[in-house]
């Protein structure tokens, strides 16, 4: 590992190389808000002073984060580390009740929100006598009486608490976290070693060092922590968040700022496309079939510079200066990132877990096969396991362990420091990953049979009769079979069915299109169980389907 151990060290270092050039910026209602890396620095300093010197804070103590992202949030987690803290960023969306079972797990002393969610802070601070202070991090209104990072004592100096690289920087909880959260510990080691791993990979895709990047990720989500954050503004970058995941508002940031470069979830581009592809649907007879005419041209066109100016309407949208983007959190429609190259926009798939810290992998190289998740990263070492096909990794951005759970952590880390991901995988003679499916999701049938349900998915996902599609393991409680499982599918109808027919008849449509679908799959990888459901799946943040939650749908 580079000998860059000391975050301390390395936020003074980058605060003075990058000083007047923006670190971090937002829209606001009045305008632009943006911070240079000084400003950030300043912000931070003062508020590291202040929870050292005037709320007394001790080494190791934990200080916790509710708020959308925005550019307060870097300061925050910049002062935690000067303060020698443990920051704990949480999700936004968890109801109060998921928020104490979190909280009482870590027993945070401080919590720092944001305007929009300082009553839910004060209504948990008065069920938890460990949270000592609340600090909003917005500029407080005239009539406010709440204690705000901006009106904080002008104290900038004092020393700054170093802790050892393999203390804990981070506890991110994952999702699923309503019975015992699982809270994964991200050592200083872990995040310093991710950062020199993911800058080496994007000195390949950002050669320049110029750069403005559009954040569209939750920041309590550990790769928008540690790269969409922590690598982007180490590698001297721009960042800006939105204050709307809304296309038009998107596209709006990214024309101000002429962004160059996202990190998103592959259900975010599956929108893009969408929007891209029902303005297309607008155009007259000609120019759609100028269009398509040059959508097939494009497949034989290796340079994107030639792509962009042949679909330059398209990249005007953008601002015409996006190259691309790092998709992970879920896999890749390998269809929707060869739309996107077709059109002479990069999509590099990466592949991690929190447990990595997160990000284990990227597809730098093989542009022509967007299903690998590309080469282990440098710090990692990578196998497969012979019985299982299980995929394993090593390496210093393996977690500390999970916060309070000694034996879920040695359930996940065998003695010899192998971290077993649940992911099902194959590695290619040159190194290259290929996710193939998901233990934990396995479906075990009464022949002993096993079933993935990505594999079912993605011959089902091809109907346009559905908006989404979840495919899962229903366990028999009856007869002789009772203990094995049966393949279900739930499925929402799409816009064009819901418009169209009444109830009865979708239901219908959608069970015959299931059936139809199902046709290419051996018999029994076929659902027995169909369900049409009206409402959209339930996700996390980062829109993974929360197949928990439709199981229970699925015995309702």
């Amino acid at each position: 590992m580079a000998g860059r151990k000391n975050i301390l060290f390395l936020l003074d270092e980058r605060t003075k190389r990058f000083g007047e050039r923006i670190a971090l910026g937002t829209k606001t209602s009045l305008g632009w808000k943006e911070f240079t890396y000084k400003g950030i620095g300043l912000l931070s300093r003062k508020l590291g002073c202040y929870l050292i010197d005037d709320l007394g804070l001790k080494k190791g103590d934990k200080l916790a984060i509710l708020s959308e992202s925005k550019p307060e949030y870097g300061a925050c987690v910049f002062a935690s580390a000067m303060a020698g803290m443990i920051t704990v960023p949480l999700d936004i969306k968890l109801t109060k009740y998921e928020l104490h079972n979190i909280l009482s797990d870590c027993e945070p002393s401080v919590m720092l929100v944001s305007r929009n969610y300082v009553e839910k802070a004060l209504e948990l601070q008065k069920e938890l006598p460990f949270l000592k202070d609340i600090i909003v991090m917005d500029e407080p209104h005239p009539n406010q009486s709440y204690k705000s990072l901006y009106n904080l004592p002008e104290n900038y100096e004092t020393r700054w608490r170093p802790r050892s690289s393999k203390s804990t920087a981070f506890i991110i909880y994952t999702s699923g976290t309503t019975g015992c959260p699982k809270g994964v510990e991200i050592s200083f080691l872990n995040m310093m070693t991710q950062l020199d791993d993911v800058e080496e990979a994007l000195r390949t895709i950002l050669p320049d060092r110029n750069v403005n990047i559009l954040s569209i990720l939750p920041m309590n989500h550990l790769f928008e922590m540690t790269v969409g954050f922590s690598t982007f503004l180490s590698a001297g970058f721009s960042v800006y968040y939105t204050p709307s995941l809304k296309p038009k508002d998107i596209l709006g940031i990214m024309r101000a700022k002429k962004i160059d470069f996202m990190i998103v979830v592959p259900a975010f581009l599956k929108l893009l496309k969408t929007s891209i592809e029902a303005e297309i649907s607008d155009l007259s007879p000609l120019e759609k079939a100028i269009f398509n005419f040059l959508f097939k041209l494009s497949k034989f066109t290796p340079s994107y510079r030639i792509k962009k100016m042949m679909f330059s309407r398209i990249h005007e949208k953008f601002g015409g200066h996006f190259i691309g983007c790092i998709s992970g959190g879920a896999p890749l429609d390998v269809s929707v990132g060869k739309f996107f190259e077709r059109i002479g926009i990069k999509v590099y798939q990466g592949y991690g877990l929190s447990e990595t810290s997160p990000v284990v992998s990227i597809n730098t190289d093989k542009r022509h096969d967007l299903a690998s998740v590309g080469r282990a990263l440098k710090s990692f070492d990578v196998r497969i396991d012979k019985e299982t096909g299980e995929l394993q990794v090593k390496g210093d951005c393996v977690m500390k362990g999970y916060h309070n759970q000694p034996e879920l952590t040695a359930e996940t880390i065998d003695s010899d420091g192998w971290l077993h991901t649940g992911d099902i995988a194959k590695i290619t003679p040159d190194g290259h990953i290929y996710i193939t499916g998901r233990i934990k999701n396995m479906i075990v049938l009464s022949g002993g049979k096993k079933v993935f349900p990505e594999e079912v998915e993605s011959v089902l996902e091809k109907s346009n009769y559905f908006s989404e599609v979840c495919v899962l393991g229903v366990s028999r409680t009856f007869g002789s079979k009772d203990g094995t499982e049966d393949i279900a599918a739930v499925v929402v109808p799409s816009e064009e069915l819901t418009t169209k027919y009444d109830d009865e008849t979708i239901d219908k449509l959608c069970r015959d299109e299931v059936k139809r679908l199902s046709a290419r799959l051996t018999p029994y990888k076929r659902p027995i169980n169909i369900v049409v459901s009206r409402n959209p799946l339930p996700r996390t943040a980062t829109r993974k389907v929360k197949r928990k939650e439709v199981k229970e749908l699925v015995k309702a």
